[in-house]
């Protein structure tokens, strides 16, 4: 099978989604890569490394898209890619997407007739979703540094150190949602020495958080009165809730926000489902954050895209098995063998096969299960 890995093109994004072990894997067992030239250059890896393990530079990203059986990205397609979206017949996308957010970029899967396999929804029989963890670890981690970042006069903030010094208190940090997101940014908070409150609905969840920290922060039982008793003191509030393939839940309202301290900051994890803040859209990295109704709200859609080296690492090292499975068997023998594999399936030929992504569009949806019988 012939892989293309074109350059990513969504705005400050700078991983790319093979990296040169995996480009080995992969032609070591007979399979064509295809890699854009400078794919890799703002992950530090050059194209010469990718060709020292087997890979062909491609000068031009249309001849990438035109000649792959699958194509691997880092992040949805933008629109300048769409006219790519039809350019082979039944080539298989396999990237993150999350087509609950954008009707846009659904509606162009389904006119270009891809095989959209979303990285975010691929779930094993636990729930966990092993494809979006080691993101999720990433933006975890650097919520509360950009947090604490933003907090500073420099960064627009209160004017705050986030660890507090002796005879100050330190921060108050809240964080919506104590899955992998939740528990990551939990570990940095904690390592600042803030004042960290974690929330959430699901009560076993909140004791595995209480048992690992062993008292370093309190947990609460995420109702609207609870977020909003919790949230008013707070001088950061990370938002870090996840409803797979769907939309996120808006939790921290306009008016909550009003009474929130002035110079308080909000980071949301989740924008790229959404956002769970009512006045969340989507930023940059060169642009991060905006005010509004007194706070700093940080909503930078590719998070790990700030750190690349270490984030296409961390990503590569999950999605190859599920490339390899791909690439050696076709997906829909992937997909067959593997139920994990098959939640991540979004859209085929047209047709949306998710049924979280075709409720929040209001599409019709096929079940995967009619188009692979």
């Amino acid at each position: 099978m012939i892989i293309g890995v074109p350059k990513e093109l969504k705005e400050d994004e700078y991983r790319v989604a093979l990296t040169p072990a995996g480009v080995r894997e992969l032609t070591s067992v007979g399979h064509t890569v295809y890699v854009e030239a400078g794919a890799g250059l703002g992950s530090s890896m050059p194209d010469d490394e990718f060709v020292r393990t087997g890979a062909q530079i491609i000068a031009a990203a249309d001849d990438v898209w035109a000649d792959a059986d699958l194509v691997c990205k880092v992040k949805e397609p933008v629109p300048s890619e769409y006219d790519r979206l039809g350019a082979r017949s039944g080539q298989v996308l396999f990237t993150y997407l999350h087509l609950a957010a954008s009707r846009e970029c659904t509606a162009a899967l389904i006119a270009g007739g891809n095989v959209a396999i979303a990285y975010e929804t691929v779930r094993q029989p636990d729930n966990s979703l092993p494809l979006l963890a080691p993101m999720s670890e990433v933006a975890g981690r650097m919520a509360p540094l950009m947090g604490a970042h933003h907090l500073m006069r420099a960064g627009g903030g209160r004017g705050v150190l986030v660890t507090g010094v002796p005879g100050v208190r330190a921060a108050r940090v809240v964080i919506l949602g104590a899955g992998v997101s939740g528990m990551a940014a939990a570990t940095i908070a904690v390592g600042m020495h803030s004042e960290v409150f974690v929330l959430d609905r699901n009560l076993d969840r909140l004791r595995q958080v209480d048992h690992h920290f062993r008292g370093a922060l309190e947990t609460i039982a995420s109702s609207q009165h609870a977020i909003e008793e919790v949230c008013i003191d707070a001088d950061i509030v990370i938002g870090a809730v996840l409803v797979v393939g769907a939309r996120a839940p808006k939790l921290v309202s306009d008016a909550l926000v009003e009474k929130m301290r002035r110079g308080s900051v909000l980071v949301d994890i989740a924008v790229d489902q959404g956002g769970c803040f009512e006045s969340t859209r989507p930023t940059t990295h060169s642009h991060p954050t905006f005010e509004a109704h007194g706070s700093i709200f940080y909503c930078v859609a590719n998070m790990p895209g700030a750190v690349p080296h270490t984030s296409t690492h961390a990503l590569a090292n999950a999605t190859l098995p599920y490339t390899q499975n791909i690439a050696s068997h076709g997906w829909k023998e992937a997909v067959r063998e593997d139920p994990a594999l098959a939640e991540g399936v979004n859209v085929v030929a047209g047709e949306v096969v998710y049924e979280p992504v075709a409720e929040a569009h209001g599409m019709p949806y096929t079940p995967l299960a009619k188009l692979i019988a």
